[in-house]
């Protein structure tokens, strides 16, 4: 592809942020989908919710940030101005959706099937006495209401914490005048509260925190008038940032930033639509918003938190059905059927149990003699963690790759990083600058007077929770050269190690991004040849400009590009003379789709990746990610089969991306059956056998 002048650049590259709203916009197609059991379709709309939180969170908070740089257009021809403009104007229309979806579809669904959150006006007198008993008893002794006066400035709102701002009139003990009052629920009341059977005649009654406060706030001032009080929920940004080169020790800057996390700039303020435009006003001016940052609610501004009821309802009949993973029969040694074989795993489908057994026999074993471990994301009582503890107390050397800066999870990886140095875990912090983002175990292990590598890796973390609804690969194999390119990585990891020469394996930040493109155009080269070229890659977002260009170059050249790509796609598939011969589409399911796989024909002599790197510019350029190879010809068919041609498939969970940028659902062509990907690995994994 002809490198275009700047002014050709744009129509050819969408705008990330947008397409990210654009995912949040499948995710709630779900909750409207009649065809997903109604508590599932519930979760659904949640996670939408949660997904946009966090999208302002970061994604927003760093254009906000960047706004107060040089405006330098990004690859789509917009400045980070113009793009936060673009933001809340697509946001403002999800959001609408988001509340028509509960109010106009979710709720009265659900109160068919016996489960009501009743507003204020649905209250008989029986339920408004025991919400006002409720009220008085457990909320209002927490509750620390502020009037805003000299000696009374506005508080710091916490992010994304429920407050009422509230107009008062009269005279308070000390003849203060009323005015603004600010009212903060603290973290440690419910969000969602039952309601007894009892009291209301329902078995799942429920109601939001936000209508008690707002039905009862007046008895917080009493002999004064309580003209109004409304909901207000700030978002702000929430992107750490921590200098590495400047600091000694970055997990104690680290814990310094974590503390400041909760205050840092706001980037949006939904509130009650009722909330007359003066008080609106002094929120704004308070938070430093501009109008178009204000996201004006008809409900619940923590509408996320409806998903209590998902669990509180105990309807299981309303939810998917159970299903169990498979499970290896592997015996007492594992490292005997590795020794013969690779292990392919699928997620959720196979078992993650076979990775945690494959540790703790490590842990135990005498003829282990050290272990090492990247660990991301770990979750709350991980078994990954309790075993390296032990390894390292039955005298194995570890070395275990702890990423503090895993956002949202820097505070659960500081703890588990303390365990493991108090049980004498070597822990490293990665690289300075690059977030190591790769998985990877690797056990070395005496056999015959010779040490042999067992290896580990993985698309997904090491964490049992997200293995059971994350779909993702892991590889264990004792295959010499990959089990040299690990060992390697490591000693790059926790060392000052030189560039490495990796056999088998690609690494970000600096074989990945140059061996995507290089396949890429050797597909192309074997189009311009006259042969058949074909790629398929699979992954959760796309936006890097060069390996775009470099499909793009494909496309002309006559390779058939197909890319599943779940959220933020940045590339245009479709335009004529550019990318008429790529399709993208996007699936969206009952298990997130979160496996990294590239495939490539190479004139028959096909090459298959798998990998925990998107192909992001940050993934790809500042990050340390790998890309590891499926060398046994049986697990390489088995990849390509269930990740890429079943879900090339999907005419069930899929929606393709136009060349507009916009996204159509995929429906059942005339003659075709309904295929669902994720079902029929599903339906697999229940006769007991792989695809």
């Amino acid at each position: 592809m002809n490198n275009p002048a700047p002014a050709d650049i744009a129509p050819l590259f969408a705008n990330r942020e947008l397409s990210q709203i654009s995912f949040n916009a499948r995710v709630l197609d779900q909750a409207l989908d009649k065809r997903i059991p109604l508590l599932e379709r519930l979760r659904f709309l949640c996670i939408s919710c949660t997904n946009l939180d966090e999208f302002f969170e970061i994604r927003a908070g760093n254009l906000t940030r960047k706004i107060g740089m040089v405006q330098v257009p990004g690859p789509d021809g917009r400045t980070p101005q113009e793009v936060l403009d673009a933001v809340h104007d697509e946001s403002a229309k999800l959001v609408r959706a988001q509340y028509s979806c509960w109010q106009d579809v979710l709720a009265p669904a659900l109160a068919a099937e016996g489960i009501r959150v009743l507003k204020s006006r649905d209250w008989d007198a029986a339920t408004a006495d025991w919400l006002r008993t409720y009220f008085n008893d457990e909320v209002m002794p927490v509750l620390s209401p502020l009037g805003l006066d000299p000696a009374h400035p506005f508080p710091k709102i916490l992010n994304k914490s429920l407050n009422l701002v509230v107009l008062v009139e009269g005279r308070d003990a000390f003849g203060r005048e009323g005015g603004l009052a600010i009212v903060r629920a603290p973290r440690s009341l419910p969000r969602i509260i039952r309601i007894p059977e009892s009291v209301s005649g329902g078995k799942s009654d429920f109601v939001f925190l936000s209508s008690i406060l707002s039905q009862y706030v007046s008895d917080l001032f009493p002999g004064m008038t309580v003209n109004g009080a409304y909901q207000f929920r700030v978002t702000r940004n929430s992107e750490l940032f921590v200098d590495e080169e400047e600091v000694e020790d970055i997990a104690i800057a680290l814990r310094d930033e974590l503390a400041r996390r909760g205050y840092l700039r706001a980037v949006r303020l939904e509130i009650d639509e009722a909330c007359p435009d003066e008080i609106v006003g002094t929120l704004l001016e308070n938070f430093e918003l501009t109008e178009n940052a204000v996201y004006r609610i008809n409900g619940p501004v923590n509408l996320n938190r409806v998903s209590q009821v998902i669990d509180l309802a105990q309807r299981p009949d309303l939810l998917y059905g159970d299903f169990n993973s498979r499970k290896m029969e592997i015996g007492d040694d594992l490292f005997h059927h590795v020794r013969d074989r690779d292990i392919l795993l699928h997620h959720p489908y196979d078992s993650f149990s076979t990775v945690i057994e494959l540790l703790r026999q490590a842990s135990v074993d005498p003829d282990v003699l050290a272990i090492k471990q990247t660990l991301y994301r770990a979750g709350k009582g991980s078994p990954i963690v309790d075993h390296l503890i032990q390894a390292a107390r039955n005298g194995k050397d570890v070395t275990v790759v702890v990423e503090l800066r895993a956002r949202f999870d820097e505070e659960a990886n500081l703890d588990f990083a303390d365990r493991l140095q108090e049980a004498g875990v070597q822990v490293v912090y990665g690289v300075v600058g690059y977030k190591t983002h790769a998985k990877m175990m690797l056990i070395v292990r005496r056999e015959a007077n010779q040490l042999r590598r067992y290896v580990h890796l993985g698309t997904g973390n090491y964490h049992s929770g997200t293995a059971r609804v994350y779909t993702d690969f892991g590889l264990i194999t004792a295959n010499p050269d990959i089990g040299r390119d690990v060992h390697l990585i490591f000693q790059q990891l926790s060392g000052l190690a030189p560039a490495i020469q990796l056999h088998r394996l690609l690494q970000s930040p600096f074989s990945l991004h140059s061996g995507l493109i290089e396949r890429i155009e050797r597909e192309a080269e074997h189009a311009r040849a006259g042969r058949p070229a074909r790629l398929i890659a699979k992954m959760n977002a796309l936006n890097e400009t060069k390996v775009i260009r470099a499909l793009y170059a494909a496309s002309q050249a006559g390779v058939q590009i197909d890319l599943i790509v779940r959220g933020a796609c940045t590339l245009q598939p479709g335009i004529q003379g550019i990318s008429e011969n790529i399709r993208v589409r996007s699936i969206v399911g009952r298990f997130l789709e979160h496996h990294r796989v590239y495939w490539f024909r190479n004139d028959g002599d096909s090459e298959i990746y798998c990998s925990s790197a998107d192909w992001l510019e940050r993934n790809l350029l500042r990050r340390v990610e790998t890309a590891f190879p499926i060398l046994d010809p049986i697990l390489a068919r088995r990849v390509y089969e269930e990740s890429l041609e079943n879900y090339l498939r999907d005419n069930q969970n899929a929606y393709e991306l136009l060349p507009d940028g916009t996204y159509t659902r995929v429906e059942v062509e005339p003659g075709e059956q309904p295929f669902s990907a994720q079902m029929s690995l599903l339906a697999q994994t229940a006769a007991g056998h792989s695809a």
